[in-house]
């Protein structure tokens, strides 16, 4: 498969959004937090957001990092594209982003399932941040080490 990674646009926000609303990941108990979410263009333009595309730029992936607070906002793997390495793809640019930006770490606060995807890449288990709000879960917090 041939696959690029590259800056996500404005024109990318339907895309991502159907993206993480139609997520598996986020079914039963989860699918509050996704229910309504909107990857906005505005959000696009004003955060470090990159998708991972095939050859007929279709997004089959993306992340999202918060530079001013070195956290890692979303990540998502379209169902069907999960296994074949496009999340290791991805986490590896995100760390290499980070790295460029000045960052010695970079901070998720993970989906409970994907826990062990973060660990596997490369991010270390650092916490437990508890509910709150609409979340009803405690979330794994984890760290990846980029300096």
């Amino acid at each position: 498969m041939s696959l690029s990674i590259r800056r996500a646009t404005a024109d990318d926000s339907r895309r991502l959004t159907r993206l993480v609303r139609k997520s598996a990941a986020y079914r039963g108990d989860y699918a509050g937090m996704v229910d309504g979410y909107t990857v906005g263009g505005t959000y696009i333009e004003h955060h470090p957001v990159f998708v991972a595309v095939d050859a007929h730029d279709r997004v089959l992936g993306f992340y999202a990092l918060l530079l001013d607070e070195a956290e890692l906002d979303l990540a998502f793997v379209a169902d069907e594209a999960q296994g074949q390495g496009i999340g290791r793809l991805l986490m590896d640019h995100m760390v290499e982003q980070a790295r460029a930006a000045g960052l010695g770490s970079v901070r998720v606060v993970a989906h409970p399932p994907a826990e062990e995807f973060y660990l596997r890449t490369g991010a270390r288990r650092t916490g437990t941040v508890e509910p709150a709000g609409r979340i009803h879960w405690a979330r794994p917090e984890l760290r990846y080490d980029v300096a």
